[in-house]
């Protein structure tokens, strides 16, 4: 009854247009005040100890990180190695734009990011080269959901924080995933482009591919920066999210001399909003996550499913469907720190791995980002090209078409996320 109080509660104060961070936060105070006896004093306890995790200071360094690459120069010399590479073939742009977001997801971490770094680019001169603006939008509008699954990932980050998971492992098991999502989506586009007859570029010649290759190379190091300083024991996570701001900082400014001095404090600043929404989302999350176990939430959620019988693969169906249906209504971030808590328990009453369940999370968020009406990564490319959201939403349909089929993929076959992480550790 408690459960059905609380989400009836938590529902109402969002359907008044209020800010998820805020609904939360409400919710815990209006039940804990009116409905319960626990002490406050506890509330401030638990929200201290919730939120002094050290892993979430990897959030913060990540973005700052992202933002440093975003306006550092960084994605125009990824577009220009991904088009040497691909883009003799037909639809090359468009495949090009996909090899670009896949190695600028490697180096954000943020699926928006990616989508403005790499779109503001590459899809006027994809209309230049005679591509219609819309197979362009469903293009780099969907590969830039590539962002918040190829590490480093701040989605994982917080669905680590949430249910104290290891980030390094979260983040090799994305490598697998996230490359064949890539493919995935090239093929898409090189049938579709195929059967329009889009046009190729000439085919760029091996003097040039290494030319392209060494101008990049500086920001696809981070790569190495991140996963190998995680892989080799050099830092933690946390300690590889600050590396990587620093080097980010560095190869921005020093390096590819793209950004000045007096792009800094800006960066820093945007880094900062952003930084500060995510950790105020983080902190009522964990409000609420305390009075859902204070209600025993989770326990009663756990008996139900396990009483209805439903085994892995129905459960993995209901995880889904719920996922997918919040990301219509939420940003992933705030979907991970309700949900989180909540399924974690029950999954690992199932036997589902965490690391599974973790790259099964984060591909829902994925979807989410380019499903109406609140997909960031619809409003990011309508707002690059000018199109309305409708017209957006159908330019992405055949690609989201292939994420769903990803996604049972993913679902049902955990090898694809665990083989890599099971080989490393």
């Amino acid at each position: 009854m408690s459960a059905l109080i609380i989400f009836a509660l938590l529902a109402c104060l969002m359907l008044t247009g209020m800010p998820i961070s805020i609904s939360l936060g409400l919710t815990v105070l209006t039940f804990l005040f009116t409905m319960t006896s626990v002490p406050i004093e506890s509330v401030a306890m638990k929200l201290f100890t919730g939120i002094e995790k050290f892993e979430i200071m990897a959030i913060p360094f990540f973005i700052l990180a992202g933002n440093f690459l975003t306006h550092g120069g960084v994605a125009k010399r990824m577009i220009h190695f991904a088009s040497a590479l691909v883009g003799h073939f037909t639809g090359g742009l468009a495949l090009a734009g996909i090899v670009a977001c896949g190695l600028f997801a490697a180096v954000s971490g943020s699926s928006p990011a990616t989508v403005v770094a790499i779109g503001s680019i590459l899809l006027p001169a994809m209309v230049r080269h005679g591509y219609p603006m819309k197979f362009g939008v469903g293009v780099i509008g969907t590969s830039g959901a590539l962002g918040i699954l190829i590490p480093p990932s701040i989605v994982m980050v917080i669905y680590a924080v949430s249910t104290n998971a290891s980030i390094g492992k979260l983040f090799i098991a994305g490598m697998i995933p996230g490359l064949l999502l890539v493919v995935l989506l090239m093929l898409v586009t090189w049938v579709v482009a195929k059967k329009r007859n889009y046009p190729k570029l000439p085919k760029a010649g091996f003097a040039t591919v290494v030319r392209t290759f060494r101008e990049s190379v500086w920001g696809l190091m981070l790569i190495v920066v991140v996963i190998g300083g995680i892989y080799s024991g050099i830092f933690t996570p946390t300690e590889a999210a600050a590396m990587s701001a620093v080097y980010a900082f560095v190869v921005s400014v020093f390096i590819y001399r793209d950004m000045t001095f007096k792009d800094i404090p800006r960066t820093l600043l945007a880094s900062a909003n952003m930084s500060a929404m995510i950790l105020y989302i983080i902190t009522n999350a964990v409000l609420f996550s305390f009075l859902l176990t204070s209600e025993q939430v989770p326990q009663q959620l756990t008996a139900w499913i396990t009483g209805l019988g439903l085994g892995k693969v129905g459960f993995l169906i209901m995880v889904n469907l719920l996922l997918l249906a919040a990301g219509n209504f939420m940003e992933p971030s705030s979907i991970l720190l309700i949900t989180a808590p909540l399924l974690f328990p029950m999954a690992m009453q199932l036997g589902i791995d965490e690391i599974h369940l973790g790259v099964l999370m984060t591909v829902n968020m994925e979807i989410g980002m380019i499903t109406p009406p609140v997909g960031l990564n619809l409003y990011v490319a309508s707002g690059i090209s000018h199109l309305g959201l409708t017209e957006t939403t159908k330019a992405c349909a055949p690609w989201i078409l292939v994420m769903m089929l990803y996604l049972i993929l993913i679902t049902y076959v955990p090898q694809i996320s665990l083989w890599l992480p099971n080989l490393l550790f």
